[in-house]
């Protein structure tokens, strides 16, 4: 790895892939009374599979481990409108995708790793001050209390992303 950041953003996909990996009652579990719209997991997901050649690219994975993150990238990416409203914890026990998207996470965490049984990231409670080395591995647990800094930071990604620029130049925006 060539960049700070990349660790950070290696840091946060092997976390929620973690997450994704998990059984679904250990998934509602770590959702306990938070209520995590889907929408919100589909945009962090497909973030992390949209990035991930490139930290392949620079060293933060091997780039035979990333089928399975770009498999998930495409499951997700067929999710309609009408699936992707509501709450994550009901789109886990109704939406077939869910039970797609948990092996193909457990193959790349056992690609990667060496074993998809992982520790699941500990949930934050309330919003927590973002700063710049947090950023990126921070994103995974709070998403479903952003702020609007993390915000514009998703949003300044994802416009670096679809002109081509590497995540490697990107900073955390003023507020």
């Amino acid at each position: 790895m060539n960049h700070l950041g990349d660790a950070h953003l290696r840091t946060w996909t092997l976390r929620f892939m973690a997450l994704l990996a998990s059984d679904a009652q250990d998934q509602l579990a770590w959702l306990g009374e938070r209520e995590l719209g889907t929408e919100s997991v589909v945009e962090e997901v497909e973030l992390l599979c949209r990035i991930s050649e490139g930290l392949a690219e620079r060293g933060a994975f091997e780039p035979e481990n990333l089928r399975a993150l770009q498999a998930i990238g495409r499951r997700l990416g067929g999710i309609d409108a009408a699936c992707r409203a509501g709450l994550w914890g009901k789109a886990l026990a109704t939406d077939p995708a869910w039970d797609e998207v948990r092996p193909l996470a457990r193959r790349f965490l056992l690609a990667t790793l060496g074993d998809w049984r992982q520790p699941l990231p500990r949930p934050c409670t309330g919003t927590p001050a973002i700063t710049e080395h947090a950023q990126a591995a921070c994103v995974t647990l709070t998403f479903q209390h952003r702020t609007k800094e993390n915000e514009r930071w998703q949003q300044a990604a994802h416009r670096l992303l679809d002109i081509g620029g590497r995540l490697s130049g990107l900073t955390q925006p003023s507020p």
